[in-house]
């Protein structure tokens, strides 16, 4: 169980956020300077350079998000140049992929910062440009919605590209593209002209995940404990009956793959701070934004406290919770984890994502008058922040491309590469896990400066 630190703040851990974006910098012009866009997307690294890797390209808006990530963070106009150049020379066809779950991870890293940044004026964009990244939004926003799986009582998905049948834990994080095609006023136009609502379909989605992929010890099955996540739920589309859960990238459909749990805890802390954004009236017809809400800070919660409850000491979990070899490792919750262990790997990108969400879940609840609960969650995340900003996770080493080391992509397959003299993946970065990290320390250095907040939705 993670050992809280109630002490920290956000201010606290100036000095490692701007460490962080200190060593991000050569790794970020290094992969710039090194990477042919023949191979692909990167995706992980072998040995410290970052390689291709995967079903889809679904990395590579976190390849140039980044950059622009690190702009923000530090004004260098170099880095807003590597991520608007290649947002605008690589980043179209992601817009207009049919075939995948991943706009919200491709297209809001890139265009979705590049609007936020144009529209706050952290850099000169004329009105031609800003429509450019608004228009992309839109579009990417609709044609991720389009994706849909119709299941019987009003609810439904946004299928996997495992095909229409798969509905993965993560493309919670994704419906930022919804949200965002919504905010810039634009619908869905479906067959005969049908105009379907894009918030609608964030909402269902939304509902649809916390009812099937979400746990709450209600006695659903066997392993239903409160908070526990199965990364895939699977449907008969036939009829739309619910048939099992899933996995691709965990141990077991009833076991917990930490990175979905992750996912799920920063996907509902951010779709709750942007649904309290939100007029009442948009959501009068869902039931009304009070009870919309306290569904999805229920979710919220009990994912929080079942990453709290099973990760190690420090706030980096293991790959999943019911990898076999946590049997050979003895009180390993009881102690911070060990990267180097030879039974089984970290995944320190679960970490970033998980530190994201508590911390924004700790902020929105306390906000909410519920000031312990929210101070709980707060230090939780800062605390995970502290670990893994830090070394032995913070690679300082010009020689590695990785910022975040010990990350795991895909266990079950075999991608993560083991070094020589290792038994287990560790020492490796994956794309996913760097643009979080750079994430988290950006939010974090907001919050100390008192500066606007961070958000996707950009206020």
């Amino acid at each position: 169980m993670i050992r809280i630190d109630t002490s920290l703040t956000p201010r606290s851990l100036r000095r490692q956020t701007d460490r962080l974006f200190e060593v991000s910098e050569a790794k970020i012009r290094s992969i710039d300077r090194r990477w042919d866009p023949r191979m692909g997307a990167p995706v992980v690294t072998r040995d410290g350079a970052y390689t291709s890797r995967g079903w889809t390209e679904w990395t590579q808006g976190f390849q140039f998000g980044s950059a622009l990530l690190q702009f923000a963070a530090t004004g260098d106009m170099k880095d807003l140049a590597i991520g608007r150049d290649g947002t605008n020379r690589h980043m179209a066809r992601h817009v207009s992929h049919v075939g995948v779950h991943d706009h919200g991870f491709n297209n809001v890293s890139t265009y979705g910062n590049l609007y936020n940044l144009a529209k706050s004026g952290a850099f000169r964009a004329d009105e031609g440009e800003i429509r450019c990244y608004e228009l992309a939004l839109k579009v990417s926003g609709a044609i991720q919605a389009a994706r849909w799986t119709r299941l019987p009582e009003g609810l439904g998905f946004i299928h996997s590209f495992n095909g229409p049948h798969s509905l993965f834990a993560d493309t919670i994080r994704s419906l930022r593209s919804l949200a965002l095609s919504h905010r810039l006023g634009h619908a869905l136009l479906a067959e005969g002209d049908q105009e379907v609502s894009l918030l609608g379909r964030l909402l269902v989605h939304a509902e649809t995940t916390a009812r099937y992929n979400v746990y709450f010890g209600a006695g659903r099955d066997g392993y239903d404990v409160r908070g526990r996540v199965a990364h895939e739920s699977i449907f008969n589309t036939t009829g739309g009956s619910y048939r099992c859960p899933g996995t691709q990238q965990g141990y077991s459909p009833f076991s917990t793959w930490t990175r979905g749990l992750a996912w799920v805890i920063c996907g509902y802390a951010e779709l709750l701070e942007f649904l309290d954004a939100l007029p009442d009236h948009e959501l009068s017809g869902r039931g009304g934004k009070a009870a919309v809400m306290r569904r999805f800070t229920a979710v919220a919660r009990a994912t929080a406290d079942f990453y709290i409850e099973n990760t190690p000491t420090d706030g980096v979990p293991y790959w999943d919770t019911g990898a076999p070899g946590l049997a050979r490792m003895g009180a390993y919750l009881d102690r911070p984890a060990e990267p180097f262990n030879d039974h089984e790997p970290v995944d320190s990108s679960a970490a970033a994502i998980a530190a994201q969400g508590l911390v924004r879940l700790g902020r929105h609840i306390g906000a909410k008058r519920q000031a312990t609960a929210g101070a709980r969650y707060l230090s939780a995340g800062l605390t995970i922040a502290r670990t893994i900003l830090s070394e032995p996770y913070l690679s300082r080493s010009t020689r590695h491309q990785g910022l975040l080391l010990h990350s795991v992509y895909h266990r079950p397959n075999g991608w993560d590469h083991i070094p020589k003299g290792r038994k287990v993946p560790c020492g490796e970065s994956s794309m996913w896990g760097d643009y979080h990290a750079r994430e988290l320390g950006l939010l974090l250095q907001r919050m100390a400066a008192r500066a606007p907040y961070y958000t996707f939705f950009g206020c």
